[in-house]
Order: structure tokens, then sequence, then C-alpha cells
């Protein structure tokens, strides 16, 4: 079974390797007769196969242009018709000898699939009702010398879709409308915090100290400067720094980098927004939150109500909120407020099989109780409020408590989406973190903040009282349309090169 399963993928490779031949010798047949198609530098295009569809009743008859991939050929002696796809979907193209000549319609009937076409004609509608361009020119702009998957069963092998994102394109159209969708949930965030007052400035990706979240970073070096400098982990530190210089509200969208693990909820590079607006709290972040979800899900999808994963989710209602210590107790049972010291928190974390380490304070065992025992319940719009001091070096104290800080993160379908802060402005206060956090890094956290005395020197110039916020665009991309996994909203995943055997 083994050997007739072998001799199929060999003659399956040979007839491929035919048909490539094939391909490559109707190109230079092409070029010998000087119709090469990469020559032409230009096509005039008038419309895109969806606006004639969408408008046929006053474009029936009248001339269009459209350019597009072939994607399916059905020749029927002397007319034939054809599939082209452009950006917006599918046309039907009826391409007959006695319209476009006896020569272009022998040069049609051996285009291949895949050929990417320039056609001219009249817009109809055939018997059946179709909607389609009665072709009078036919040009071929660009040859393709490989072949499509095939058409019933397209591309269907996960890591080749990833790898071939080309192809995946070209195959799978709701993969391209994901990304269309990617584009214009990005541009509506933009609208609304630009309506907000806030300025989009740009930071530095290259920095000599990556800080700002708990993440290990990539290292590189500068060969002019002779000197190791990282990809940034957060936008955080520099955006703060702009508000020390008074732009009071300003925001980014930009790559960042974490040298963590894949995961269908991380990838080691991710598209992250942050903002600041100065004489503002955690407190502000919750209702710009609030508002920008439904402004985004209202303008791209044209409804707050969405469904993910078959759970349904309606952003218009107001987000619930609990804190940290009342979300452990409610889903774990334990009340950290009756637990005052390091020893009692480890004692309660063997109890309830919580892994901690050596080095992990109270405030981080609970973060893990959180991590274990509730972030799977938070499916709907939540926001969990108040968090350690512990695991978080950049967040202004509760002045009633000062064991916990004036943070949240915003959660919905059990993953974090948003984290927020009332920046800590104190100099002092941030230097003694600071030291904290090396500290930690001392004893094996690779993830711990370390000391930039540039941005204490930037505090201690003054810095507003400050609300700030990150928010993750891919989740929130993979929320709106109803993807499983990151990978799937990002036009290139960081991939595992391939060994030559896998190839």
């Amino acid at each position: 079974m083994e050997e007739q399963h072998k001799q199929q993928k060999q003659a399956q490779e040979q007839d491929i390797n035919q048909l490539l031949k094939m391909r490559w010798k109707k190109l230079k047949g092409l070029q010998d007769s000087g119709h090469d198609p990469f020559q032409i530098t230009k096509y005039h295009v008038t419309c895109h196969s969806q606006d004639i569809k969408d408008h046929f009743n006053t474009m029936e008859n009248q001339e269009v242009s459209v350019a597009g991939r072939m994607m399916s050929k059905r020749v029927i002696g002397k007319a034939s018709f054809c599939d082209v796809q452009d950006l917006k979907g599918k046309i039907q193209c009826y391409v007959a000898c006695d319209n476009v000549g006896e020569e272009s319609y022998k040069g049609f009937k051996k285009l291949d699939i895949g050929d990417i076409l320039g056609i001219k004609g009249t817009v109809f509608k055939t018997k059946t009702e179709e909607i389609s361009i009665y072709v009078t020119s036919v040009v071929l702009l660009s040859k393709t010398l490989q072949i499509l998957p095939e058409k019933f069963h397209g591309l269907t092998n996960t890591d080749l879709r990833y790898r071939q994102r080309y192809v995946d394109l070209i195959m799978n159209t709701e993969v391209k409308d994901i990304f269309i969708q990617r584009s214009k949930i990005i541009k509506s965030i933009r609208k609304y915090l630009d309506g907000q007052g806030f300025m989009e400035v740009e930071t530095p990706i290259l920095v000599s100290n990556a800080g700002g979240a708990a993440a290990r970073p990539f290292e590189t070096h500068f060969n002019a400067l002779n000197e190791n400098f990282k990809l940034r982990i957060s936008l955080e530190l520099y955006l703060k720094r702009l508000i020390v210089g008074g732009m009071e509200r300003v925001y980014e969208i930009g790559r960042v980098f974490r040298n963590e693990g894949l995961d269908a909820r991380h990838n080691p590079e991710f598209t992250l927004m942050e903002l600041y607006q100065a004489f503002a709290d955690y407190k502000a972040m919750m209702h710009l939150t609030e508002n920008l979800y439904r402004h985004v899900a209202q303008e791209v999808l044209g409804t707050t109500k969405i469904i993910y994963n078959g759970v349904d989710i309606d952003l218009g209602k107001s987000f619930e909120k609990i804190t940290m210590l009342d979300a452990v107790k409610k889903y774990a049972g334990v009340d950290f407020r009756e637990i005052h010291t390091l020893e009692e928190g480890r004692i309660a974390a063997r109890e309830h099989h919580v892994n901690f380490e050596e080095r992990h304070k109270k405030g981080d065992i609970l973060k893990l109780f959180f991590e274990k025992f509730v972030e799977e319940h938070l499916l709907y719009p939540t926001f969990v409020m108040d968090y350690p001091i512990e695991i978080s070096p950049l967040t202004k104290k509760k002045v009633d408590n000062p064991e916990y800080v004036e943070r949240f993160e915003f959660f919905m379908n059990g993953w974090e989406m948003a984290n927020a802060y009332s920046e800590l402005n104190d100099p002092i206060d941030q230097r003694e973190r600071f030291k904290a956090q090396e500290e930690q890094l001392a004893q094996g956290d690779e993830e711990a903040n370390t000391t930039d005395e540039d941005f204490l020197n930037a505090l201690e110039f003054g810095i507003p009282p400050t609300g700030g916020i990150g928010f993750g665009i891919d989740r929130m991309c993979m929320l709106l349309t109803d993807t499983t996994a990151i990978r799937d909203v990002l036009l290139f995943p960081t991939m595992k090169k391939l060994r030559c055997s896998e190839k």
C-alpha cells in the first residue's frame, strides 16, 4: 500500500512538472512572437467586478474595462466563458471568436488558469440571468508560471496557507475579506481617536532599553555605532515622554516584538495601539475603551452585536467591572484580603495546585490564581481592576490601599484585550519600582523591566496625572472577524524555516 502511494505521488509530480514546462514553453512562444506580457506596463481599469453587479441597472450595455486573474475557463468551439477575479470578487466574461477576432481568440484558448488578464467589453446578462461582460478585447497582462491549487479543494493546508499567503488570498476569498475588514478596523480606530483630539505619532523601534511591559526582547547589533540594541516590546515609555513635553493626547499604532512562544493568541511580532491622555486616570480609559469598541463595531460591522465562536456578545451594553480580588474570590473561592503574608499566599497556592516560583511575591501568586481560575470565565466585556503592585511597576498606587494600583485589564472571550493604568508620575517611586524589577531580573525573571535613566530624567521634569492604555489590535481583529487564530489576521505570521526535506 505504501509503495502504491509512493508511485501515485511520483506520477502526480511528473504530471505537474509537465504542466509547468508547458507554461514556460508558452511564455517563450509569446516572447519570440513579440507578445511578451511582462513588457506591458499598465492597463486602464474603469471598475471592479462587484461594481458592475451592484450597478447593473445603470451599467447594462455600457463598455467597461476590468483586470484580474482568470480562475476558470470553458472553451465551447468558437465561444468561451471565463471567470475573472479582481479585488472585489469575480465576474463571468463571454469571449466569442466573432467579437474579438480569430487571432485573439486563438491566443485566448492558449491562456492558463491563473493568468492575469485585462478585459474590455459591454455589460449584459446571460439567459441564465448571470451578469457578465461581452468581451471585445482580451490582453494578457502577466503569465502565471505556477499552478494554482485544484479549485474544488482550494488551498486547505493551514501551514502552506500561512507560508504562501499570496496563494491563500487568490484561492480563498473569505481570507481576503478578513484583511479588508482588518484595514477598516484600523482606519476606524484612527478616525475615533482623531475625533477625540488625539494626535498620532511614531516612536523608535530600535531601543537601548526595552521597557513598558513584562516581556523578553529580541536583541540586535547596530554596526555603525558598534552598540547592541533591542526591538521594542511596548510603546509606553516614549509616548509618556511626549506627555512630559506637553503633547496632551497621543497615540501610536505599531509593531512590537516579544521573544516568546507561538500559539493561537501569540505571535512574536504583533500590532499594538497605545494612547496616553494627560489629566485623566484609568477610569477615563474604561470610558474610552467602551466607546472605542462600540464605534469600531458599528462603523465596520454595522452593529454592536457580534458573535464569536458561537457566543453572542453585545458591545452596546455597559461593560462589567470587577476587582482582581473579587474575581479570584468568586471563581477560586480564595479571598486574598485574608492572606496577609507571602507564606500564607504560598500555602493557598499549594492547596489549590497553583504552581509558583521561589521569586514570586504575594501579588504574583494572586495573578497566578487569576490566570488559572478566572480568565476562562470572562467571555463578555469585563474590566478587571486594581492589580497588585508587584506586577505593575509603572502604575500609580491606590491611595486607600497601596498594595494595589489603579490598573485594569480588559477581557473578552477569556482573553486580555487591553491593559490600562493611572500612570505613575512620581519619579522617586518609579526609581524604587525599577529597582525592585532589577532584583526580579537578578532572580531569573527574564521579563522584568530594567531601569531607564532617561525616562526617569523625563519624569523629573514633571508629568501631569495621565491615563494610558494599550490595545492588542490583532485580538480585536480576531473578535470582530470571528477568527480563531492570530495567524488568521496576520498577513505574514512568523513561521519556522522549512528544512530542505520538508519543501
